[in-house]
């Protein structure tokens, strides 16, 4: 837990994040603080107090982000960040152009400068994840060898719990993957038959964005998120530990280590009768 937390302060001295935490608080802050308020609003009769307007605008940002990171399952500080950020800025721009029609158009040519000059950092560490372009070529990879376990990420590029799986997926498949141990993703957004085949709801409401299947022998052995009893999906939280527990990751990789050397001394001892009998 302090290790995450010690991760994330590190993260958050990238300047993609201390520019954003910045522009998400800048009415505030110039509403709040005399100095910055005196000089941003030195016309206007209530410059240093939120009026109900403002206030009502404010709370409704502050559901709205809290309804779309819980539905994301954002539970890191920096993926409800990067949530967030989206939402409050739409808000700030709002409130800029609310003030003053000058000061909105100065924030919207911030927002586009940032956006271009300082893009969301990704993980830039190695991957081993087979990216799969139709279904037929999933199941194709899934029956050609029945002794490899495959752990597959079905996913659209437009859901945000999906982009913030992305790098945690990555991740595992740096530390996990082996000959018969193979990590996969597939765009369902882009290949929808593949979503109706393993019966996944792809749609902009879905709670089953990602869903993470794992197969052994080519067929499926657990997915996340699950249904319950009543056919309801369960909610899971694509959190690295979570994956790992869920998948038994640790075991799984244990397993496969075991049986790669097992095949590895068989081959040994075929080749050396083979050189004897020669």
């Amino acid at each position: 837990m302090f290790k995450d937390i010690l991760k994330d302060l590190k993260t958050l001295l990238k300047p993609y994040y201390w520019v954003n935490i910045i522009l998400s608080l800048s009415y505030i802050c110039a509403k709040k603080f005399p100095l910055i308020c005196n000089f941003t609003f030195p016309h206007s009769d209530s410059r240093c107090e939120l009026d109900s307007k403002e206030g009502e605008i404010l709370l409704f940002l502050a559901i709205v982000v809290m309804i779309r990171t819980r539905r994301a399952g954002s539970v890191s500080m920096i993926n409800y960040l990067s949530l967030s950020f989206m939402y409050t800025k739409a808000v700030n721009t709002v409130l800029w152009f609310y003030a003053d029609f000058r000061l909105g158009i100065l924030f919207v040519v911030l927002f586009i400068l940032v956006a271009v000059f300082l893009p969301e950092p990704t993980y830039s560490g190695p991957d081993y994840v087979n990216y799969f372009r139709a279904l037929h070529n999933l199941e194709e990879e899934l029956e050609r060898d029945k002794q490899v376990t495959w752990l597959i990420c079905f996913y659209t590029a437009w859901n945000p719990s999906c982009v913030n799986f992305a790098p945690i997926f990555a991740q595992l498949s740096s530390q996990y993957c082996l000959e018969n141990l193979k990590f996969g993703k597939i765009d369902i957004g882009r290949y929808p038959d593949a979503a109706k085949k393993f019966n996944i709801n792809d749609s902009s409401l879905s709670t089953q964005l990602p869903t993470l299947i794992l197969f052994k022998e080519g067929k499926e052995v657990i997915r996340r998120p699950a249904y319950d009893t009543k056919g309801k999906i369960q909610k899971f939280f694509f959190t690295e530990d979570n994956v790992k527990a869920s998948y038994d990751l640790n075991n799984l990789y244990e397993e496969c280590k075991k049986v790669l050397s097992t095949k590895k001394v068989k081959a040994g001892t075929t080749s050396d009768s083979k050189n004897k009998k020669d």
